[in-house]
């Protein structure tokens, strides 16, 4: 285990006062006093009275000195864990004045393990007893001795397992005598080998994976957009830098925007460096949290896949970050501290001093204008690997090809399907869009059926007979007859859903074989992994998904891509509704033909003449993003301009609109520099009610240049909300629901 004193050079006697910061939502750290005969350093984590409780904190800092040492407490003790580097310390503090949210609800996502916080327990297991006592040997307890009689030391479970008996037979002979426990010290975890070799690189791989290898050669704080095509071999590619960084003795982090989805991204890790990495996910079980935690903490973990979580784990040496898909808007975290995970691992690796390589087919437009501007390097990969053609995109005006009523798939896809399936070629469905039907109203009176929580219609889910709201999880059966007026024969589905297109789909081909892709039907890394089985094996003809099948995956027989209600996303007020619409669209259609069968994407739309639309089937990738620059540049919106959202909730709606109210009536009109700002609000939001919220929000607009987190503080302060109403603070929103 390493040292604090190794990491941490400022260190602090026995009576000393000390900062100690908690994982309680609290502006800041508090003062302390060193017990007598422990020695303590920054970033040791430690045992702190905290009113009648007992909580793991981490020291801060030397003592502030605004309490006298009379009225201070003393730690209680220190941890037996590795310490908090001094630059994560930092980057703790920098997160949070970022962010406006409290020290200690940031430090509270570092401590996320707290059992890891405790020496590992001791492991035991079972051996045969030397001096064997005279037993009743029935059959079962005989193959047990059998198998322990090697020697070999076995967990009760493997030996059980081995004998093949029940682990009661096992405990049976543990409490007669017959098997003894004994300590054993757990085998080393295997480490990625950097020196195996990986597969052939095109040129243009090659020149790019010196590229990013240099970088983490040279050492040193350095921003590098790694974009291509979708099957251009992104991935083979960072893996060099992050053999480089192994090379070099370094910890590597890649942040994916879903882990549990990426099943074949793990095949392709252990494929290049000889095992698994480790994991971190909130898919993971505690014990494996705990594990992962410590193995980080001392330096065992040597690469670690997570989500975006995984950017507050203790790493003692972290010499490389990649984020993979860096687009996404999963990396953007909307609850508790609200922050984003691409945003916040630049700041990491320029806290650490070290290179970091953001990786997209799609960048987004705030990448882009950074590689635009020089900020960040841009290496390109425009061709796909293996010498595949990327794929035809077609657009369907629905206008004209019309399916038949509640029919939801064109004759022109139908048609595409048929010669597919033919030929032996697989199909994808897009439909971003859960459950059966996202609307259930009356024909009788109207009604529609509403989440009583939320502002928000129920979802039909007809595989479970349930009708669920996809915001705050509220569910309920289909009623029989209209909760409005009792009519028993007018409740209709409206609008098609992944399980309704599934339907459709039996019906025009009944001898396909489906499978439904989506975040209700794959729960976890190992569900993902059999969905990946069973397409790569083929034995699956027709996969229908939402953006769960958008990203990553590689399917060789895959050769139709067929988006249903390829619009949806573009209506509403986002300002990223165009961008993310097409980074969306222009990754599901890079599923299609990525071997040496030619791919084919269709795209049923209403609005052909949109520039989405016209984007994607030109292939004028940076035309679009230009033209959508130019738009966010003439209306100083990001990356151009700075926005600020304040969301006002509560249960009760006066008190809401009162606290939005006053927060309006002192919105600051000029920065500090006599900057002209702009508030916008207090007005409902879309999801005016959530999860029997109230919601108001107000947003806050400002010249790049503003440092905005002072100007917030100032407004912030200037109103006390009452305890039941709470105001949250999302600096760069993604999300404006």
């Amino acid at each position: 285990m390493l040292d604090s004193r190794t990491i941490n050079a400022e260190t602090f006697a026995a009576g000393e006062r000390i900062s100690v910061l908690l994982p309680v939502p609290l502006a800041g750290p508090y003062d302390y006093l060193v017990p007598e005969d422990i020695e303590l350093a920054l970033g040791d984590i430690v045992v702190a009275p905290f009113g009648p409780r007992q909580l793991r904190a981490v020291v801060w800092g030397p003592g502030s000195g605004e309490v006298e040492d009379k009225k201070l407490r003393a730690v209680l003790e220190r941890c037996d864990a590795p310490p908090l580097p001094e630059v994560l310390c930092r980057f703790v503090d920098w997160v949070a004045a970022y962010t406006l949210a409290p020290r200690g609800a940031v430090l509270k996502m570092v401590l996320s393990a707290p059992d890891a916080l405790d020496p590992p327990a001791p492991q035991t297991a079972l051996v045969a007893t030397d001096d064997m006592p005279e037993l009743r040997l029935t059959p079962t307890r005989r193959r047990v001795l059998d198998v322990a009689a090697d020697g070999l030391p076995r967990a009760a479970r493997e030996l059980a397992l081995d004998a093949g008996t029940s682990p009661a037979v096992v405990r049976g002979l543990l409490k007669a005598g017959g098997l003894r426990q004994v300590t054993v010290t757990p085998a080393e975890e295997a480490q990625p080998d950097w020196r195996l070799p990986g597969p052939d690189l095109s040129p243009e791989q090659q020149a790019a994976a010196a590229d990013l290898a240099a970088t983490v050669e040279d050492g040193g704080f350095a921003v590098t957009l790694l974009d291509g095509v979708p099957g251009s071999g992104k991935t083979e590619v960072y893996f060099q830098a992050v053999a480089k960084a192994l090379e070099r003795g370094r910890q590597v982090l890649v942040l994916l925007p879903e882990i549990a989805l990426g099943a074949q991204w793990l095949v392709r890790f252990r494929a290049r460096f000889g095992v698994d990495p480790a994991q971190w996910h909130s898919e993971l079980t505690q014990a494996t949290r705990r594990r992962t935690w410590r193995a980080v903490a001392e330096g065992r973990a040597r690469v670690v896949v997570g989500a975006r979580s995984a950017l507050f784990l203790p790493f003692p040496d972290l010499g490389l970050i990649v984020v993979d898909e860096e687009h996404d808007a999963a990396f953007k975290q909307e609850d508790g501290v609200v922050y984003n995970a691409r945003d916040m691992a630049v700041v990491r690796a320029r806290l650490g001093d070290f290179p970091i390589t953001l990786v997209s087919a799609t960048p987004s437009l705030e990448s882009d204008v950074n590689a635009g501007a020089g900020k960040y390097e841009r290496l390109h990969l425009p061709a796909r690997h293996g010498g595949a053609a990327s794929p035809e995109v077609e657009l369907i005006d629905m206008r004209a090809d019309h399916p038949p009523r509640d029919r939801w798939l064109s004759a022109a896809l139908c048609e595409a399907i048929e010669k597919a399936l033919q030929a032996g070629e697989q199909g994808l469905l897009f439909l971003n869009r859960r459950g059966y039907a996202p609307l259930t109203l009356c024909r009788a009176c109207g009604h529609r059926l509403q989440c009583p929580q939320c502002t928000a219609w129920l979802v039909e889910h007809r595989l479970t007979g349930r009708l669920q709201c996809h915001h705050c999880g509220h569910n309920a059966r289909l009623p029989e007859a209209c909760p409005e007026c009792g009519d028993t024969e007018g409740l209709a589905a409206c609008g098609p859903g992944v399980e309704r297109l599934a339907e459709e789909v039996k019906m025009l081909f009944p001898e396909a074989r489906l499978v439904l892709a989506t975040s209700d039907t794959v729960h976890g890394p190992r569900s993902a992994a059999e969905l990946v089985r069973r397409i790569e094996d083929r034995e699956v003809d027709i996969v229908i998904g939402t953006q769960i099948v958008a990203k990553g995956y590689h399917f060789p027989m895959l050769t139709l891509v067929g988006v249903i209600d390829g619009d949806l996303g573009l209506a509403g007020g986002d300002l990223r509704a165009a961008e993310r619409t097409y980074q969306l669209l222009y990754q599901v259609a890079g599923r299609a033909g990525r071997a040496r069968h030619p791919g084919r994407v269709m795209v049923q739309t209403y609005m052909p003449d949109h520039a989405v639309m016209q984007a994607l089937a030109s292939g004028e990738r940076d035309a679009f993003l230009a033209a959508e620059a130019r738009a966010r540049a003439d209306t100083s919106m990001p990356p151009y301009g700075r926005l600020v959202a304040l969301i006002v909730s509560g249960r009760d709606e006066r008190a809401v609109d009162g606290v939005a109210q006053a927060l309006a009536r002192r919105a600051p009109t000029r920065g500090p520099r006599d900057e002209p700002l702009l508030v916008l609000g207090p007005a409902p939001a879309p999801l005016a009610l959530l999860r029997g919220q109230h919601r108001r929000r107000l947003l806050l607009r400002a010249p790049k240049e503003v440092p905005v987190q002072g100007l917030l503080r100032a407004w912030l302060a200037q109103v006390t909300p009452p305890g039941k109403v709470r105001v949250r603070v999302d600096v760069d929103p993604y999300s404006f629901m």
